[in-house]
């Protein structure tokens, strides 16, 4: 089975699958990709995400309910199920790669040196979006004042930046705004053909 995110156990390459067991660990062997349209980067793995090794793994997180409502799977995947995000043109990575409860608990150091790694893969690799999930983790990582949701002035080369709502069980917005703003997204992709 393939990942199209970037599991802890592996390397952090852009766009290669690793092989991975059902325990969720890498054995190393890598498949090439076809680039996605669209990256979801998360700020931190929880620490059921940590534990699981999978994206968004919280029961609380929304992250799969809207990724689905806002059209961009054709039903709810589960987090066991990250490796069939690539053929709906979707990867997921994140800023930082350790664990916490809670984002809040990230330094403004490991926010800063994942965005400058960040930069670079996206530079690389070229997707048709980058879509940062938390407004003030794109301020803090990316050193931008007075951000707003959505898609953003500057650009990776050709890849735009969008700034959308956390979905994590913790975040106070609804699941109908969470929707609205993903879907804005996944509409502004399908209009550029990506």
């Amino acid at each position: 089975m393939a990942c199209a995110y970037f599991i802890n156990n592996c390397e952090s390459i852009p766009y290669t699958f690793h092989s991975i067991h059902s325990d969720g660990k890498c054995n190393g062997q890598r498949y090439p990709s076809a680039e996605p349209s669209v990256v979801f980067c998360g700020i931190n793995p929880g620490k059921s995400s940590a534990h699981l090794g999978l994206p968004f793994a919280h029961p609380a997180n929304r992250f799969w309910k809207v990724l689905h409502l806002a059209g961009f799977t054709d039903r709810q995947l589960k987090p066991e199920e990250a490796q069939l995000l690539l053929p709906y043109g979707c990867g997921v990575t994140k800023l930082v790669e350790r664990p916490t409860v809670q984002a809040s608990e990230v330094a403004l150091q490991e926010l800063r040196a994942g965005g400058r790694e960040l930069i670079t893969k996206m530079q690389e690799y070229q997707p048709g979006a980058l879509a940062i999930l938390g407004k003030q983790a794109f301020e803090q990582a990316f050193r931008q004042r007075g951000a707003k949701w959505g898609r953003q002035e500057v650009t990776l080369g050709d890849t735009e930046v969008w700034i959308l709502p956390n979905p994590s069980g913790l975040s106070r917005i609804t699941v109908d705004n969470l929707v609205e703003a993903y879907k804005e997204l996944n509409e502004s992709l399908a209009a550029r053909g990506r």
